[in-house]
């Protein structure tokens, strides 16, 4: 169920091992630059670079307040503000070709980090209450693209919650790209019914209550309400005790098949998930096997049951 179009995310460049930081140095991300890479094609920016600075160059800081932030070098106290901001409107209408599925930024970084940036009143005194000049351009410029940094995609929770946003986004725009219809539509809601259930069920039904309506709206007004209502609900936390509950009502399909033995065995394999004794995998690996096996179509069609490749391993933590 993985199967998408070609994914691209968009990525601070230093993240990559590109030596293209003020002290002519890199910050490569293992993850993202080895493993991740071998299911996207990676589209490098670094701001400070394209805007004309060269590297080493003197490093830059946000000053000011959350309302007006200026970046200015910090010993000599050049603004580089005006160039950055007419960089970055620029830069995300060229990305904006490119039909990205997420972006990984830099943390920290006065250009590209999403939240908790330094900003420096006139007394020098940091607050952690800015967002890189860049970051904030490009998250206005497009609010539903899953977006990330790289510290914060060291907790495995948030990177499985990121690259399964991706994923589900990349569909989401394929089926934009191939004429949305209502049973298009509806169809797209039954495949991610249970992924939507393990994140949001107040958000599921919503969006069901909305394809049922679809009739009410224009196709333009029907994606714009989707698209939107469906990326808030993945942005919810999916939880443990959101995947027992959906996985009690995936094997409510199939219990009846069972022999008690393979009840028991089913139950008990959920309850140790549950308990933190084994992984996500554990159980879902059983009820995949049920599921083939009985060839429920419905079922297999379900995006929750592989809404990643399987070999990043993100259901194999504890």
């Amino acid at each position: 169920m993985v199967q998408c179009g070609n994914i691209r995310i968009g990525i601070s460049r230093c993240l990559l091992g590109d030596e293209v930081r003020f002290d002519g140095g890199h910050k490569l991300d293992s993850f993202l630059a080895d493993t991740l890479s071998r299911y996207v094609e990676w589209v490098p920016v670094c701001p400070e670079i394209e805007v004309g600075l060269g590297t080493p160059r003197e490093a830059m800081r946000l000053v000011g307040d959350v309302g007006s932030t200026r970046l200015v070098t910090i010993t000599t106290g050049v603004d580089h503000t005006q160039a950055m901001e007419h960089f970055s409107r620029r830069r995300v209408r060229e990305l904006e070709t490119l039909d990205l599925s997420g972006y990984v930024f830099k943390k920290d970084s006065p250009s590209c980090g999403l939240e908790r940036v330094r900003i420096y009143n006139q007394h020098g005194m940091p607050t952690r209450t800015g967002t890189g000049l860049f970051a904030r351009a490009f998250t206005e410029h497009f609010p539903l693209l899953p977006v990330e940094e790289e510290g914060r995609l060291n907790d495995p929770i948030l990177r499985e919650n990121f690259i399964e946003r991706v994923f589900c986004y990349r569909r989401w725009r394929d089926l934009l790209r191939s004429r949305l219809t209502r049973k298009a539509l509806i169809d797209f809601h039954a495949r991610h019914k249970y992924l939507l259930l393990a994140h949001s069920r107040e958000h599921d039904q919503a969006l069901g209550r909305l394809v049922a309506d679809a009739k009410r709206y224009s196709p333009a007004e029907l994606a714009a309400r989707y698209g939107a209502q469906f990326m808030a609900a993945l942005r919810v936390k999916a939880t443990v005790r959101k995947h027992v509950n959906v996985l009690n009502h995936v094997i409510g399909s199939f219990t009846h098949r069972l022999t008690p033995v393979e009840k028991d065995e089913l139950r008990s394999v959920i309850d140790d998930y549950h308990k933190g004794l084994t992984p996500l995998i554990v159980p879902l690996t059983l009820v995949k096997h049920y599921v083939r096996s009985f060839e429920i179509t419905y079922l297999e069609n379900q995006v929750y049951l592989s809404p990643h490749p399987k070999e990043l391993m993100l259901r194999n933590r504890v």
